[in-house]
């Protein structure tokens, strides 16, 4: 656990399979979220023997893969050719911004049968977001799902709903009222690594249940209770000191014509504009079985791509933000001794003492949206002989800069910075 700089939730629970605050090997992170899968296609498949039997030897298989990262790759392959096929039509959602990754990699273990969509902090003026909900505790509260296919949320087939926890699971309730509202259904299913809820928690969820005539099944990794004594401790998170002559190689890479864009106009917290494209298959604005194809070439190609580009065997891949399935696939297929992690918007109180989980961090303005601050946590001088930064979207030069600023004091020699998607279109001024 790590403390918050939050006064609506003092705690943070540090995950060492997400990828986001804690360098992972990135098949340990993908193997969570199939893992989450195969308990979803026990919960929704016909009991027999021979399931049941094949069920539990990858329930086998898989916590010895979540165990031994040696043994993680493996077995998220195994699990990945099985193509688990549904009885139904799925629509899967995954929460912004840490759980984005979880519910791409659990989406993609079905063959057919599944949708997928994850929630946004994006704002984009010319959509309507399909659905829009607040998530309480957080520092950035507001959610939204913007639809390209505006059936996506329509049909009378489960939702599953993807975090990387729940802890009162307030969110949750929210987003069920939220879409109960406009697309009715019977059944949702709420997977996550935890569940931490309380007896009241679980009762809240019984509530809804009666009131809306619906079913809500709990599917996660860990469950079990927690107590959180004290207050926050709201000292600003604290910078290393840069590092004297340290010299740093910047290199940049643009494989935005391996991928498909999506063009749109985002407007960030001051309410500047940006026509900078989209990676079209990252979930954001959905997603189905079909196009799985089309970005695993994508992902290949662009991995092979960057794998030429290494010069060291210690390599650290970094998604950013809400864009973290990508670079970790990518970080995946790029060779051994690659480990993955992902900027993030948690404001998070760093203590260099043993056993604590955020030993140090760097803030800086996002280059998305400059009323937006992002950090870097757990990198140390010298843990790494090179740097790939995947970025969604290719900002300016000038909203580039304070993350250049800080990513050269990390103490690395040599950062890449990878962009996936178009520039701003010539002519075009921000407003």
């Amino acid at each position: 656990m790590a403390a918050r700089i939050n006064k609506k939730r003092s705690f943070l629970f540090v995950s060492k399979l997400l990828g986001k605050h804690i360098p992972v090997n990135p098949y340990t992170s993908l193997l969570s979220g199939a893992a989450l899968a195969v308990l979803l296609y026990e919960h929704l498949t016909e009991k027999t023997e021979e399931t049941n039997a094949q069920v539990a030897k990858w329930k086998r298989e898989m916590v010895e893969g979540l165990i031994d990262t040696k043994q993680a790759r493996q077995v998220y392959n195994m699990l990945l050719q099985e193509s688990l096929s549904l009885p139904e039509t799925i629509r899967f959602v995954g929460f912004a911004e840490t759980a984005t990754a979880l519910g791409h990699s659990m989406y993609e273990m079905f063959a057919d049968h599944a949708s997928y969509i994850h929630t946004t902090r994006e704002y984009v003026p010319a959509m309507h977001p399909d659905i829009q909900f607040e998530e309480e505790h957080s520092h950035a509260m507001a959610h939204r799902c913007y639809a390209l296919d505006h059936e996506a949320f329509a049909g009378e087939g489960p939702i599953v709903l993807v975090d990387d926890e729940i802890t009162t699971g307030k969110t949750t309730l929210n987003i069920i009222r939220d879409i109960q509202a406009s697309y009715p259904r019977k059944q949702y299913v709420i997977a996550s690594l935890l569940d931490w809820r309380t007896e009241a928690d679980e009762l809240r969820f019984a509530e809804l249940e009666a009131e809306l005539g619906i079913t809500i099944t709990p599917l996660s990794l860990l469950k079990g209770r927690i107590e959180v004594v004290g207050t926050p401790k709201l000292e600003p998170t604290q910078q290393a000191e840069p590092l004297s002559q340290h010299v740093v190689t910047l290199k940049t890479t643009t494989v935005a014509d391996d991928f498909g864009q999506l063009h749109a106009t985002s407007e960030d917290g001051e309410g500047k504009r940006s026509t900078a494209s989209y990676v079209q298959h990252t979930g954001r604005f959905g997603m189905q079985s079909r196009h799985n194809g089309v970005l695993r070439e994508e992902i290949s190609r662009i991995a092979e791509r960057l794998r030429s580009q290494r010069t060291g065997d210690r390599t650290l891949v970094m998604g950013t933000g809400e864009f973290m399935y990508i670079p970790m696939r990518i970080a995946a297929e790029m060779g051994e001794g690659v480990l993955y992690q992902s900027t993030t918007r948690s404001p998070i109180h760093t203590h260099p003492a043993p056993g604590y989980a955020v030993i140090s961090g760097a803030g800086y303005t996002s280059p998305e949206d400059a009323s937006v601050r992002n950090f870097i946590y757990n990198i140390a001088p010298g843990q790494y002989d090179e740097i790939f930064v995947l970025l969604e979207r290719q900002m300016s030069e000038e909203r580039m800069e304070p993350m250049l600023k800080v990513l050269g004091q990390l103490g690395c020699s040599h950062i890449h910075i990878v962009y996936c998607g178009l520039p701003e279109k010539t002519g075009d001024n921000e407003q």
